[in-house]
Order: C-alpha cells, then structure tokens, then sequence
C-alpha cells in the first residue's frame, strides 16, 4: 500500500471515530510492528500493525495480560465493519504462518467503544470485549446514603505503615477480577502487589483506606497521569488525568456504600488538582464493576477486544 493512500486511511479513520466520539484524542497513533494488509468486497485495500510483546514471568503485565499478547493496530478508514473483517481474517492467516502459542496467549484489539460497527466485526471473530477504559469528567463525588451498614466507619489516606493490609484487599480483587476478565492470579502475584503498592504509598499517591471498627475493609488506590510521561497516554486526550487503579471492598462490606464513600472522597479530591477527568479499567462481565462505575459517572471509551489463546482467533 502507498503511504499516501495509508495516510488518506488514517485521517479518515480519525475523522470518523472522532466525530463518534469528541472524547476521544485526535489522532488514533501507531507503533511500531509488522504490516498486515487486506481488501474489502470491491477491492478496496485497508491495513494495519500487528505487535507482539512478551509479558516475562515476574512483571507486572503478566496479572493482567497473557504471557504472549498479539496486538493488532487497525487503519480501516470509512470502512468500519467490512474493513474490520477482512483484516481480521489476513490477521488469522498472518498469526497461523507465523505459529503462535496455544496457550497463555491472546490476540488483541483496543478500539474506540461507540463504534458498533466495528463491533460486530470483532463479536463475529471470536472476540470478547474483557476490559474497557472509562472516563469521568471532574466533577465532584456523591456518596450514596448508608442503608445497611452496621458499625462505624473511618476513612482516611493510607500511608505506609498499611502495607500490609493493602495487599491483602488488593489480592482479593484481584482473585475476583481473574473470574470475570483479562486478569491472572500468577504465583508471584503477592511479591508483585507488595511492590507496585509499596512504591505507590512511598511516592504520597492518593490512596485511601477504609476501617470499619477498626479493621480494614476497603481501599481505593488511585494516582496522577500525565499523557505525555506514560505508555498508554495515546488514547487520551493531551494532559492531566487522575486513575483509579485499584478499588477493593471485602466481601462483607460490600452494599453498604463504603465503596461510593471511598470514591466521593478521590472524585473531590481530583476535582481540586484541575484534571481533564479520571479513568479506570474494568471488566464488562465483572457483575459488580460493570454496575458500581457507570453509577460514578464513568462510562467507556475504549473497548479491550481479546481471544484467549490466540489460537482461537476465527
């Protein structure tokens, strides 16, 4: 394909998706990696970029990626379900001539979630959407009113000294998020928390932990994100944003509005820092996420498209 018609896909491609969507950035960027290239009912070529990355034992990517991810970049123009399709049948062929693992391993689409054209393309492939990036603009929190809640309830930020107990609210969510999406519990993933936690709490990020009577029962770990300082940030728009990276409610306080207590608390707070807005990842399956995030005001913007293992791609 000649770069000029690559670029007229592109632009398109961009003009389209943002005009679906004003929150995403204005451009849709590529990395690096191996072309895969296809044709429409009619002859008209579409492309795109497939990467690999290979998440070794002991990284943090590893509890929430396969051991070998395929990613594919798509660049499909005006074109959004047939152009979809037909790359994703040059990708089946491209991965099969290669040899890819049949187990531990994914392939991967990331793409904007309004486009339900696109859409039906990936359900038609064997693609399931485990994980979506949502937004919230800054706006202050609400905490729900406490209707079953027995006990007294102290929340406070989480220093150090919670390290402990922290891990242990976060290796439950995460035992759970394994059930219903992308995440996996792997052998070393106490070491792994242990580590991300403490660098996060020795760093003075907001995180927030809640004790009722005493005891800790949940937790909201959150921090700042400048586009241009982090992998990732491509996908949205150019500044400051606030994360939750982790919010964990043991199981017998769950209901009881501690958790949109927890988060009423970071929303004011990110508010005050003059954010572009806030982000999170969830899990659609997850029964509880996909109900509890949309309630705070965040909704997806991009849709995490896999196919464990990558074998399975149709």
């Amino acid at each position: 394909m000649q770069v000029s018609r690559a670029q007229e896909l592109l632009d398109a491609q961009s003009s389209r998706l943002k005009a679906l969507d004003p929150q995403l950035p204005d451009r849709y960027l590529l990395p690096s990696g191996e072309p895969v290239m296809a044709r429409i009912p009619g002859g008209e070529a579409v492309a795109g970029l497939m990467a690999h990355a290979r998440n070794e034992p002991g990284s943090q990517q590893s509890l929430w990626q396969a051991a070998d991810t395929f990613e594919l970049f798509p660049v499909i123009g005006d074109h959004p379900r047939a152009g979809m399709d037909a790359l994703l049948h040059a990708w089946r062929a491209a991965l099969t001539q290669r040899g890819t693992p049949s187990t531990d391993s994914s392939c991967v689409v990331v793409w904007p979630s309004r486009d339900v054209q696109a859409t039906r393309a990936l359900l038609d492939h064997g693609f399931v959407p485990l994980s979506v990036l949502a937004v919230r603009p800054p706006s202050p929190g609400s905490a729900p009113p406490n209707t079953k809640r027995s006990g007294t309830v102290k929340i406070r930020r989480a220093g150090p000294a919670d390290l402990d107990a922290i891990v242990e609210l976060t290796l439950a969510e995460l035992d759970y998020a394994a059930l219903v999406g992308a995440s996996t519990r792997r052998p070393n993933a106490r070491r792994l928390k242990r580590t991300a936690t403490g660098v996060r709490l020795h760093a003075g990020d907001p995180v927030w932990l809640a004790e009722l009577d005493g005891q800790p029962v949940a937790v909201a770990e959150c921090g700042w994100f400048d586009t241009d300082r982090h992998q990732g940030g491509h996908r949205l728009r150019p500044g400051k944003w606030a994360y939750v990276n982790c919010v964990s409610v043991r199981e017998e306080a769950r209901g009881t509005g501690i958790g949109g207590e927890l988060m009423a608390l970071a929303h004011d707070e990110f508010a005050r820092a003059g954010v572009l807005g806030s982000f999170l990842y969830y899990n659609p399956p997850n029964p509880l996420s996909s109900v509890f995030w949309p309630r705070q005001g965040y909704r997806p913007l991009w849709t995490m498209w896999e196919v464990r293992p990558a074998t399975a791609l149709h």
